[in-house]
């Protein structure tokens, strides 16, 4: 194949004639598509994150991590299918039950029920949470509704706070609670994310250290010393983060902690090892 000169001639100045047709190369794609480099680079990405985790894992109490990406509906759990008791976080199932109860009767809340819920998720108060526990219906109910928000390796106890859970359930109920095709209808989708954006200060840790600034976050946190286990600390958190491109729910869960502190740190540096990896 001649190659032009810029002028549309040849390589030697001579025009082109009948006698001495230009050929042209037909361009036949090669190389990888651009679906195959996203999904070769994703692989990348949880191998490296995988590789960090194991390594941090071995230095620290049991823990596990997922995020669930809206924007690229991608999941990525890390030990997504170990069981922890819940603690405090187990009051988000509560709260989406109550906002479930009420849309089945096609009521508003209730003062006292809006009263509750604030001081549930927002000073994550364990009386309220208990109130709203036996209103709604106890375990069998909490149950009911989580099975209708997705959550499948879920096991509701009657006392709420050694309900059992896996990371994988908790960022498919964080996204129900978000998810307009979900079964809350927009109040009820509105009123979560009121809640769970206006914690109270001092319980704003966990899955927003993993947040940049300008982004949002919603989060609830547990925090537990377990008496079958030394008394030895079980640090959750979950919650949103979104902002710009990014649109992610994440859950921490662990326990064996010998602190609260110490906890804490633990969780929050796994949910900013998946930020670092993952690159949402």
């Amino acid at each position: 194949m001649r190659h032009g000169d810029g002028n549309g001639g040849s390589s030697s100045g001579r025009t082109s004639t009948a006698d001495s047709p230009v050929v042209t190369a037909s361009v036949t794609p090669s190389g990888p598509s651009p679906a195959e480099l996203a999904k070769r680079k994703r692989a990348e990405q949880v191998k490296a994150l995988d590789a960090a985790l194991d390594k941090y894992a071995v230095t620290v109490p049991e823990f596990s991590v997922a995020v669930f990406d809206r924007k690229t509906g991608q999941l990525y759990a890390y030990r997504g299918s170990e069981r922890y008791e819940t603690a405090s976080v187990v009051k988000v199932q509560v709260l989406a039950c109550l906002l479930l109860t009420a849309q089945d009767k096609h009521r508003d809340l209730t003062r006292g029920e809006v009263g509750l819920a604030q001081r549930m998720i927002q000073e994550s108060d364990n009386a309220a949470t208990s109130d709203l526990f036996a209103h709604l219906g106890r375990s069998s109910a909490i149950s009911r509704c989580n099975k209708r928000m997705g959550l499948t390796q879920t096991t509701v106890n009657s006392s709420w706070g050694l309900t059992k859970t896996t990371v994988t359930d908790q960022v498919r109920l964080l996204d129900r609670l978000v998810n307009t095709g979900g079964p809350l209808d927009e109040d009820s989708r509105e009123f979560a994310y009121d809640l769970m954006s206006t914690v109270d200060e001092d319980q704003d840790w966990g899955v927003p250290a993993a947040a940049r600034p300008g982004e949002k976050t919603t989060v609830k946190n547990g925090w537990l010393p377990r008496s079958t286990e030394g008394n030895r600390w079980i640090i959750n958190s979950v919650g949103r983060v979104t902002g710009g491109d990014t649109d992610v729910s994440i859950a921490v869960l662990s326990h064996n902690h010998r602190t609260m502190s110490g906890g804490i740190r633990v969780v929050e540096k796994a949910a900013k090892l998946t930020r670092q990896y993952l690159k949402y």
